[in-house]
């Protein structure tokens, strides 16, 4: 009894000395917080007091937490005021405003692509045009947040734009009343055929697995028999309702991921709640370098239940959660708060922020501490880098002469211009760009004086000067001069050589002028190498089963 005495009070005296010590880590830890802030709030205090010229006081302080906030991960987001709508505008999807996606374009920011039935559409917007003036205030060399600004605002505001149109000399004015936009989580979703139903999902917001249902169902009723869920692009969003979504393919009380993190209030799980809407219908999903977050919890759960093919290329690998936090004065904090792990186990997470390079540059998980995870099938799957697909598809390059052209934005205008002498096309379902409309485009071309240097020529031409300042000039100028002759290009024999290529980066263009996005979505659906992998795959039900095995 004494032995257990002796050992109880050994145990006890250890108990208290490790409290002992975490209190004093507490301590130390509170005495630095508020020594930081004491030392920040002086020096702030005495330059804006002390300093030579005008200081910013707010700028200031903004500089300051999104340096230290930097040192984290780029997830971890201060949003004051001014840019709480930019914060709503990521959880819902919503914002006020006239409905267009805006760009800077030679001194003016000009109409990129307005929203379908929004009140620039309805107002009769259209691409290329020039904002020359809001509401009198002239918009000539203002950059394009300045100009999105002035065009978002309370809803309810009637608003006059000066406008320069292609082929209209004049300045036409538009008057438009803001509104609340909503974008849509879903631009598009319809039949491929007469048993595959196609969805292209674009973010994860407050409405989206609302707007998955309703698709799915329409789909259902239209005779689909198998479905392609399109993935790519999609940044993700709120968790929550990447975890309603999976619950339409996923049997009830199926776990689709869990959170851990420092704060142990933070960990939880997520599991399906109802039951399915398709569960067992054949499905695909599309996946990129640029599905993240939301994205890769519904690929991962859908793969880790072999419920369904995933095909593309490895996701992003974003295996962080955020939470956001109440600040004072309206503002907001988006941190980061614990880390995500798809049903297998696997955390996805590709870069790793919490050991940086002695240069402050982060480095990706090491694949020696990357592991193996698997299936429900068995099929082995692995952490430390995205959701890796079950069938990956090599991404499309294009052509040094198509990326100048639309870097150039020679597309953009011809389409434009195009458009101005054709008020219709035909539709997606039957568009192509034809030899005509192909002749129309090099003739603009050569109006346009376009040129451009490939990369071969760039590195010839740095190689000839170094042969000069080096005199060896004379001894090569033959071979020079047969490698100018090789690696010379001709425009019009470019355009011949990658016509299949641009004439697919123009139709993009034409349907967008005249189909808006859907238009565009609807027309990849014939032309898309993942889609069409998709396709074989789902009609082909021993190759659709050994994939999942």
């Amino acid at each position: 009894m004494r032995k257990f005495t002796r050992l109880s009070a050994i145990v006890l005296g250890a108990f208290l000395v490790t409290l002992g010590i975490l209190s004093l880590a507490e301590d130390k830890n509170r005495f630095g917080i508020s020594k930081g802030l004491d030392i920040f709030a002086a020096l702030f205090r005495e330059v804006n007091l002390m300093y030579v010229d005008e200081v910013q006081p707010e700028k200031m302080v903004q500089d300051g937490i999104d340096a230290m906030l930097k040192n984290l991960d780029p997830y971890t987001v201060f949003y004051p005021e001014s840019k709480i709508d930019e914060f709503k505008l990521m959880m819902t999807g919503e914002y006020a405003g006239i409905g267009a996606i805006i760009r800077r374009k030679e001194g003016h920011v000009v109409i990129w692509e307005p929203y379908k039935d929004s009140p620039a559409h309805k107002a009769g917007l259209l691409p290329g045009d020039k904002i020359l003036t809001i509401d009198g205030e002239d918009m000539a060399d203002k950059e394009v947040e300045y100009v999105s600004s002035r065009l978002k605002g309370m809803p309810g505001k009637e608003l006059l734009l000066g406008i320069r149109r292609v082929g209209v000399e004049k300045t036409i004015e538009k008057r438009l009343t803001r509104e609340i936009v909503q974008l849509p989580a879903i631009p598009y979703h319809g039949m491929i055929g007469e048993k595959t139903g196609y969805i292209f999902f674009t973010s994860f917001t407050d409405k989206s697995a609302e707007s998955v249902r309703r698709a799915i169902l329409d789909l259902k009723g239209q005779g689909a028999e198998s479905l392609i869920l399109d993935l790519r692009g999609n940044g993700g969003g709120l968790l929550e309702q990447a975890v309603e979504i999976a619950n339409f393919f996923l049997p009830r009380g199926k776990l689709v991921v869990s959170t851990r993190g420092k704060v142990k209030q933070w960990d939880k799980e997520y599991q399906t709640r109802g039951n399915p809407i398709l569960p067992d219908m054949k499905l695909t999903v599309l996946i990129d370098r640029s599905s993240a977050s939301a994205s890769e919890i519904l690929a991962g759960a859908l793969q880790d239940y072999d419920r369904a093919v995933i095909i593309g290329e490895r996701s992003f690998g974003k295996g962080l959660v955020q939470t956001t936090r109440d600040l004072s004065y309206n503002t907001k904090l988006k941190v980061t708060t614990a880390k995500y792990y798809v049903p297998s186990g696997r955390c996805i997470q590709a870069m790793d922020y919490s050991h940086r390079n002695p240069d402050g540059s982060v480095g990706v998980i090491p694949d020696s501490l990357i592991k193996p995870f698997k299936t429900t099938a068995g099929r082995l799957v692995y952490d430390g880098g995205g959701i890796t697909p079950d069938v990956k598809v090599t991404p499309e390059t294009y052509a040094k002469v198509t990326q100048e052209l639309v870097v150039k934005d020679l597309i953009f205008d011809f389409v434009n211009e195009y458009a101005t002498t054709h008020p219709s096309l035909l539709p997606p379902a039957t568009f192509c760009v034809t030899d005509e409309i192909y002749d129309d485009f090099k003739r603009y071309l050569h109006r346009r004086d376009f040129e451009y240097e490939t990369a071969s020529q760039a590195l010839l031409e740095r190689l000839e000067e170094a042969t000069v300042s080096e005199k060896y000039h004379d001894r090569v100028a033959a071979q020079m001069q047969q490698l100018k002759a090789e690696l010379g290009h001709s425009i019009d024999r470019d355009l011949d050589l990658f016509r299949e290529e641009i004439s697919l980066v123009l139709a993009d263009q034409f349907m967008g002028r005249y189909y808006m996005q859907g238009g565009v979505i609807e027309f990849h659906t014939r032309h898309d190498r993942d889609i069409r992998q998709a396709l074989d795959i789902l009609a082909d039900d021993a190759a659709y089963r050994e994939i999942l095995q």
